[in-house]
């Protein structure tokens, strides 16, 4: 069972039988109905035509479904005549269901899950473990979502940053439980870019595969975080970062500058470099200095001022720290390692416990507490 081929087809299937008039809800039900049958039968009878044979399935359950329904003379002038089995249409409505699913109405928990579900073609099961919620939960979760966008229709262009902003959120969910959502997250940007001819999808796509190409070096045997500066860069994947660079440079030649180019600009200035002190800091601030002014965001700030301590010492660091709001997440771990390039070990080791104490995820919470003891033994000595 070719469960990769599966997942691929969802979307197209899917689009086919919203456009033949079926409401969202129905037709991503006929769809994961159609899903199951699959994998009970194609084993030992691979069809010809796949995508053919998953749009007629989904068409029949939804048939089943709506002639048994209560409401089923209001449906009959569409359900009248099935269409005949063959081939599928080669219209491919991927995109339409990437707005669909990223439509301003759902929040950001909701579209991330129905981006997984109808786009990614994952089970409930496989989304409520990857987000370590009941299965339950992310049932209801679902079904509100796509109650929701039922009623809409492929009528208007969609917003390109709310779909990239939906596909950025899953990316950064990382892994958990069986399903590697960081994987999951470039294959759908790979599909959405072959969809739509956008600077941005591709700044999106080559920020991922920049930032996935470092995964291996990231954590050490005993699951503790190994910061940058300290990543064994052989264990860098080089294909991955080849192939960022070389999408996201066809991105900027555009010269439609976005942030998430401008990311991936920082994060190829960060892998083109064979040691962390040979990064080049001055350029990544000029980076910073371009995101900041695309995106005013304050965690943009905050990295900024890292990226200053770096470039032009940690006294300027900390006061580009000043102008960011010191309630911000993260801000008092960049204090901490600014204030330690200083040379302030007590200010710097008292700085880490309370980032410690703010952690929101264990492993980061380890780091920062053994940092914070690190600096304790070394004022002792």
């Amino acid at each position: 069972m070719d469960e990769t081929l599966l997942r691929s087809l969802t979307p197209s299937v899917l689009g086919i039988l919203v456009r033949r008039g079926i409401d969202f809800a129905a037709a991503e039900d006929a769809m994961q109905d159609a899903l199951v049958e699959a994998v009970r039968v194609w084993p030992a009878d691979p069809p010809r035509d796949p995508k053919g044979w998953l749009t007629t399935v989904a068409w029949r359950r939804f048939l089943d479904a709506a002639r048994s329904d209560a409401a089923r003379r209001r449906r009959e002038d569409l359900v009248e005549e099935e269409p005949a089995p063959g081939a599928a249409p080669t219209v491919d409505d991927t995109l339409q269901l990437y707005f669909l699913c990223a439509h301003p109405s759902l929040t950001p928990s909701s579209a991330v899950a129905l981006t997984l579900r109808a786009v990614g073609g994952l089970t409930t099961r496989q989304i409520a473990h990857a987000y370590l919620v009941p299965e339950a939960t992310m049932a209801q979760r679902i079904s509100r979502a796509k109650r929701t966008v039922s009623g809409l229709r492929f009528d208007r262009p969609g917003d390109v940053a709310t779909v990239l902003r939906v596909l950025y959120l899953v990316f950064n969910e990382g892994y958990s439980g069986d399903l590697d959502l960081a994987a999951e997250a470039i294959r759908l940007t790979r599909q959405l870019a072959a969809s739509i001819d956008h600077p941005e999808v591709a700044g999106l796509l080559a920020l991922m595969l920049l930032h996935h190409a470092r995964r291996a070096a990231r954590t050490a045997p005993d699951g503790s975080l190994v910061p940058l500066a300290e990543q064994d860069r052989s264990r860098w994947d080089t294909r991955s970062i080849a192939e960022g660079v070389e999408i996201l440079q066809a991105a900027l030649a555009r010269d439609q500058l976005g942030e998430f180019q401008a990311q991936a600009a920082i994060a190829a200035l960060h892998a083109d470099a064979p040691t962390a002190a040979e990064t080049d800091w001055v350029q990544i601030v000029e980076w910073y200095d371009e995101l900041a002014h695309l995106t005013d965001n304050p965690v943009v700030r905050l990295n900024r001022a890292v990226a200053v301590g770096e470039a032009d010492g940690p006294r300027a660091g900390l006061a580009a720290l000043a102008t960011v709001d010191d309630a911000l997440p993260r801000y008092t771990a960049v204090a901490a390692y600014l204030h330690e390039r200083d040379g302030d070990l007590a200010k710097a080791a008292r700085l880490y416990t309370e980032a410690a104490q703010q952690a929101t995820n264990l492993a980061e919470r380890d780091h920062l507490t053994r940092q914070a003891a690190r600096l304790n033994s070394l004022g002792r000595r």
